[in-house]
């Protein structure tokens, strides 16, 4: 799929690359999902299937956060609060703390409805506001939403379609 460069162009990237997400979570067993036997997003790490869910969820939200910072003329912190782009191994971690009380279903039912406020974020927005200038450095507001959403979620399908087939040979 190419980059997105419209509304509904971003739209369809998050909800298809999703869709494909959702069937690789599919495959993974309930009973395998809290195994942290996946390489992390910091260097010798390993998580779970549901950490990676838990940071799926925590970057969705930042996202959102971004764009309610945004939308109330306060200037965005990017990535985060207290963590700089080279940190992004410690913000992972915070996220799979931050979800990490909530089960396998628990998280993909949070992830689904943090992905639908996004979409329902984006609907709100034109094609100007996405795409007509930069955002954030050289990035539109659509390149860095497309940026920590639909590509994550490909990212994510393909470890989690690796370590399927680590474990289940």
């Amino acid at each position: 799929m190419s980059i997105p460069a419209s509304k509904s162009e971003l739209i369809a990237a998050i909800a298809n690359r999703f869709i494909r997400l959702e069937a690789a979570l599919d495959a993974v067993p309930n009973d395998q999902a809290d195994e942290k036997s996946m390489e992390g997003h910091a260097k010798g790490t390993c998580m779970s299937v549901n950490n990676l869910i838990s940071y799926l969820i925590g970057w969705n939200e930042l996202v959102l956060k971004w764009l309610d910072q945004d939308d109330h003329g306060l200037d965005v912190a990017f990535p985060e609060v207290g963590y700089k782009w080279n940190e992004l191994g410690a913000l992972a971690g915070k996220f799979y703390v931050d979800y990490s009380e909530y089960s396998f279903a628990e998280n993909r039912a949070k992830l689904v409805s943090v992905k639908d406020q996004l979409i329902q974020k984006i609907s709100c927005c034109t094609d100007e506001e996405l795409y007509g200038s930069p955002w954030y450095k050289n990035w539109t507001k659509g390149r860095m939403i497309q940026l920590n959403s639909s590509s994550p979620y490909e990212n994510a399908r393909g470890r989690i379609r690796k370590w399927l087939k680590t474990n289940q040979g």
